[in-house]
């Protein structure tokens, strides 16, 4: 761990602090601290800022209950700039988005960036948003016992595939697990932080329990 005093603060004592959702890894927002609400950040596991155009410290979430629950800091390799791992309590944008970066500039149509939360966001459209010969669609027109049904198939296809010793079929098998679990997560109004939060809660547990043994 550095210490405060070796990180390089500007001209005007700041040093730019990009803030990254914990979980999906998305880039919520980019903001400034001083040393004092860096301190107080640490202090509180909340995002302490210096507004620039106020002078003055903010506590994010303190007006609109949209905390940021901090769970690391790290600074970069010239230490003149922080990146903080948090999990929101709500949108990070004051006009109500969940990032303040949603102005698409450009996009490489070759290389398009997947993550388990853009393929969140994808299934929950085709829940509100039907789109004809769309199967995820179909599975939400067909309802729960359906989606449950091929849940079910699906680890079975992922038992047989990994009994059998074939890695290349298993992954593609827990692949279609995954997808099918997800539609389910929608279907019951589950999210990934709610999974995240679950496991964080037993990794805290076990971690423990280890600690237990340890001291015996």
């Amino acid at each position: 761990m550095i210490d405060i005093k070796e990180l390089k603060f500007d001209a005007q004592g700041l040093i730019p602090a990009i803030v990254v959702d914990a979980v999906s890894k998305q880039v919520l927002t980019l903001a400034y601290m001083n040393e004092e609400s860096l301190k107080i950040s640490m202090e509180k596991k909340l995002t302490c800022f210096y507004s620039r155009s106020r002078q003055t410290l903010w506590l994010k979430g303190e007006t609109s209950g949209n905390y940021q629950n901090i769970v690391s800091i790290t600074a970069d390799c010239d230490k003149d700039a922080l990146l903080i791992m948090a999990e929101p309590e709500g949108p990070a944008c004051h006009l109500g988005t969940w990032s303040c970066f949603s102005n698409p500039l450009w996009e490489n149509d070759e290389l398009q960036e997947f993550s388990l939360e853009s393929l969140m966001q994808l299934l929950k459209g085709r829940k509100t948003e039907k789109k004809e010969g769309s199967y995820t669609t179909y599975l939400f027109e067909k309802g729960l016992d359906k989606i449950l049904k091929k849940v079910g198939e699906e680890s079975t296809e992922v038992i047989i595939a990994a009994k059998a010793e074939d890695k290349k079929e298993t992954i593609y098998e827990i692949a279609d697990l995954a997808y099918h679990v997800m539609v389910l997560m929608v279907e019951a109004g589950i999210s990934l932080e709610d999974i995240h939060r679950e496991l964080a809660s037993r990794h805290v547990i076990d971690h423990k329990i280890k600690q237990e043994k340890m001291t015996q």
